[in-house]
C-alpha cells in the first residue's frame, strides 16, 4: 500500500469490513422488497443482485452508517430504469381465457390486496410497501424516495384509504353475488 500509516489502514478495512457485513444483513429485506416491486422472483433477483455489485462497486461512495436507506436507493432506481426500458419496447398482449379455477376464499383474499396494491400509484405503493414489509421509518422512506417525510405520510394515508376502498368494495360485491 502507498504511505499510509498502518492505523489509517485498519480503520479503513475496518469500515469495509463493517460495510460488507452491514450489506451482506440487508439481502433478505431487498430480496423480499423486489418480489414485491417485480411481482417476479427471477427479474427481482436480477435487480438485487444489480443492485448490490452496483453498491459494492461504488462502496467509496457511501458516507454514513445506514446502509438500507442508501441500498433500497440504488434497487429503486435500477428498477425504475428497467421499467423504462421496457416502457419503450412494444407490448405483448397476454392471452384471453384464463381456464384456472376459482380460488378458496383465503386465496380470493390475498388475490384481492394483490389487485388493490396493483391499483395504488407507483410512489404510494413503495412508500406503502418500505414501511409495512421492509419496516422502514418514515424519515428512512423520505430519503429513499427523496421527498419530504410529509409527502411520505401523504403517500401512506392515500395508499391506506385506496386499499380499504378497494376492499371494502370487493367485500360489497362478493357479499351482493352470495
Amino acid at each position: 500500500m502507498r504511505n499510509f500509516p498502518r492505523r489509517f489502514i485498519d480503520i479503513r478495512e475496518f469500515r469495509l469490513a463493517v460495510f460488507e457485513k452491514n450489506v451482506e444483513a440487508t439481502i433478505p429485506k431487498l430480496r423480499r422488497y423486489a418480489r414485491t416491486l417485480t411481482r417476479d422472483a427471477e427479474i427481482a433477483d436480477d435487480l438485487v443482485q444489480d443492485t448490490l455489485l452496483r453498491a459494492l462497486r461504488s462502496k467509496h461512495l457511501f458516507h454514513g452508517d445506514v446502509v438500507n436507506s442508501w441500498l433500497y436507493t440504488i434497487l429503486i432506481n435500477l428498477n425504475r430504469n428497467r421499467l423504462r426500458s421496457l416502457a419503450r419496447r412494444p407490448a405483448i398482449s397476454p392471452l384471453e381465457g384464463n381456464d384456472a379455477p376459482d380460488a378458496a376464499v383465503p386465496e380470493a383474499s390475498a388475490r384481492d390486496i394483490e389487485r388493490a396494491l396493483s391499483a395504488l400509484a407507483d410512489d404510494q405503493r413503495h412508500a406503502l410497501l418500505l414501511v409495512v414489509l421492509e419496516g422502514l421509518t418514515y424519515r428512512e422512506v423520505a430519503e429513499v424516495q427523496g421527498v419530504p417525510i410529509g409527502t411520505v405520510t401523504s403517500r401512506l394515508a392515500r395508499a391506506r384509504g385506496a386499499i380499504k376502498n378497494f376492499l371494502q368494495g370487493g367485500l360489497q360485491q362478493k357479499a351482493k353475488s352470495h
